[in-house]
């Protein structure tokens, strides 16, 4: 098995590093992983200016690059530029949560979905800040899961979150808003972004943020596609001929 791995924490991110151990157990790995930090920075591309592309040393056995640009250009480069194929696209693991509604600002799950594109299977991970102590163990459960259930057999692209304390392993809907912003006002006409928690209890279980702060790894089956098919069936009748 011919595997990608990017993230959206930079080459230098902890998660990158046990991801890419645990992957080279099941296949021939390459790394192609921004050259710096690009957390929130969901789907984009860069279509107007040139960015540097380096190989590097990383790991024994793994070829590895850096892209000083985004996440999904990281898959964009690996396909297009490298012109290689793969047959999985993992993404991660992020250190922090990608649940509920801010998967949309995710470049962790932007990367996914460029891949989702590309029609390879693809996995974005993500845990707990700090939270990278042990995680290969949750990493092996993950696996077996994907495995023993052939999720890749059914769908191609999903999102998994790994909390701190493990009780077991959940398939979930993607949850309501878990953090929001507000601007403070940082002087000559500068703003800062400053997160909060958004998050409330719903008592669904079937959902990711619910499942996660209960203790469970969640597996969310994610699509690219956009249009809402219950209201495009209401509508469809109301075309002019």
């Amino acid at each position: 098995m011919r595997i990608l791995i990017t993230n959206d924490d930079g080459i230098a991110g902890e998660g990158l590093a046990i991801l890419t151990e645990a992957a080279q157990k099941i296949g021939d790995v390459t790394v192609v992983a921004p050259k710096w930090e690009q957390s929130g920075k969901s789907h984009a591309i860069e279509i107007h200016e040139p960015f540097e592309v380096a190989r590097i040393d990383y790991r024994p056995g793994v070829v590895a690059y850096t892209v000083d640009s985004t996440p999904a250009d990281c898959v964009r480069y690996a396909f297009c530029g490298l012109h290689e194929t793969f047959d999985l696209v993992l993404s991660g693991i992020n250190k922090g949560l990608n649940i509920g509604e801010d998967i949309v600002y995710s470049g962790t799950c932007g990367a996914a979905f460029e891949a989702a594109y590309f029609g390879v299977y693809s996995v974005a991970l993500s845990t707990e800040p700090n939270a990278f102590d042990g995680i290969e163990e949750h990493l092996e459960t993950v696996y077996r899961f994907f495995r023993e259930h052939a999720l890749l057999d059914v769908h191609r692209l999903y999102n998994v979150n790994i909390p701190r304390t493990v009780k077991g392993i959940r398939v979930t809907r993607q949850g309501g808003p878990y953090y929001k912003d507000t601007f403070s006002d940082e002087g000559n006409g500068m703003v800062l972004a400053q997160g909060y928690s958004a998050y409330r209890e719903r008592g669904d279980q079937t959902l990711d943020t619910e499942s996660v702060f209960g203790g469970y790894i969640s597996v969310t089956p994610l699509s690219v596609g956009r249009t809402d098919e219950s209201v495009y069936q209401r509508l469809s009748g109301l075309n002019l001929q």
